[in-house]
């Protein structure tokens, strides 16, 4: 009896530890204002949906084997006939009540398996681009600051200038002419192979893995060009600081003065890149998803932009939002790891 009665109360003194913590307040405080975030989101693009003229019920009528009749009853069935006011609320209060994000108006299946099929493949190559792009442009920058002014140097600066000089869709599309005149090398189109459902689970993975090499790449170059600058400048203004000279004045390898001391204080403001970092992958993966026929989320919402499939386009934004208040989350946690002497309230 003694024991449980220890137990219970190590247990409430560890959940009240966990609940007064400096950092459970801060994760607190920000869904809040996540959920607000999501709340003006949705408000602002259903109205802008609303704005747009036409809705997918016009492009209906313009199909003569639908009667009017028929035209009338889809809309009755999607609530279209409903004032702008109620079609917004009764959405909210589905979701709120029922987990519902609607029907998707051209794909006749809810709104939420929807975005649970296309969710994991945005994410699987947001991630992959970002693992890519920092595992490059991190080392990359620091041989750039090392090397400051000398013909590495330069050479680098040319790369990131020219990365940060294309646009997205160029470099897909050089790509994929790079990819037809190598076929059948690198595969373009969806994210497996035909005989997919035959492979072993490892062949399975090599066979995503494969298909995830162009758009990965046209994902990241942009990325990784501004990031390899940023570094740059960075780890060369914490190299002029009067700390880094002191440390090299006593003695200590260049190595360690680079890596251990510059570096560790360098790679801060880079921290809070990764959550804004994150948010332009997922919003700039549509292209690369549309170019090399990807089933993402940015595709999807394309799709549904073009069809004004109303609660699908209206979902997938809230979908992108909710994903850039997770990317910042983390960014911010992670910062604070990286640097004890952050305090979050501040």
């Amino acid at each position: 009896m003694t024991a449980t009665k220890i137990s219970l109360e190590t247990s409430r003194d560890w959940l009240i530890r966990l609940i007064t913590s400096e950092t459970f307040i801060y994760v607190v405080k920000r869904v809040l204002q996540a959920l607000f975030t999501l709340l003006l989101a949705s408000a602002l693009s259903f109205f802008i949906i609303k704005l747009s003229p036409g809705d997918y019920v016009d492009t209906l009528r313009q199909n003569p084997k639908i009667s009017p009749e028929r035209i009338e009853e889809i809309r009755r069935q999607f609530g279209l006939d409903k004032s702008w006011p109620e079609q917004y609320l009764l959405w909210l209060w589905r979701i709120f009540t029922r987990g519902d994000f609607g029907t998707s108006f051209v794909y006749q299946r809810s709104v939420a398996s929807l975005l649970w099929e296309r969710v994991p493949a945005t994410l699987l190559l947001a991630i992959a681009s970002l693992i890519v792009t920092w595992a490059i442009a991190i080392p990359l920058g620091i041989v750039a600051a090392v090397k400051q002014n000398r013909a590495t140097d330069r050479i680098l600066q040319v790369i990131s200038y020219a990365g940060q000089g294309f646009p997205s869709f160029i470099t897909a599309l050089f790509l994929l002419i790079f990819a037809q005149f190598t076929s059948p090398l690198f595969p373009v189109g969806s994210m497996t192979s035909i005989d997919h459902a035959d492979l072993s689970w490892f062949g399975k993975i090599i066979d995503i893995g494969w298909h995830m090499i162009l758009p990965t790449i046209a994902l990241s170059i942009t990325s990784f060009a501004g990031l390899q600058r940023i570094t740059r400048g960075e780890l060369l203004d914490v190299l002029r600081q009067d700390y880094i000279q002191t440390a090299r004045a006593k003695g200590l390898p260049e190595n360690r003065v680079i890596y251990v001391h510059a570096l560790r204080n360098a790679i801060n403001p880079l921290i809070t890149l990764l959550g804004f970092e994150l948010a332009s992958l997922l919003g700039g993966a549509f292209i690369a998803e549309q170019f090399f026929n990807w089933p993402g989320l940015g595709r999807l919402t394309l799709q549904a932009v073009i069809a004004k499939d109303q609660y699908l386009v209206m979902a997938s934004l809230v979908m992108s939002a909710v994903l850039l208040n997770v990317g910042n989350l983390l960014a911010d946690l992670m910062l604070k790891v990286a640097d004890p002497r952050i305090k979050l309230d501040a």
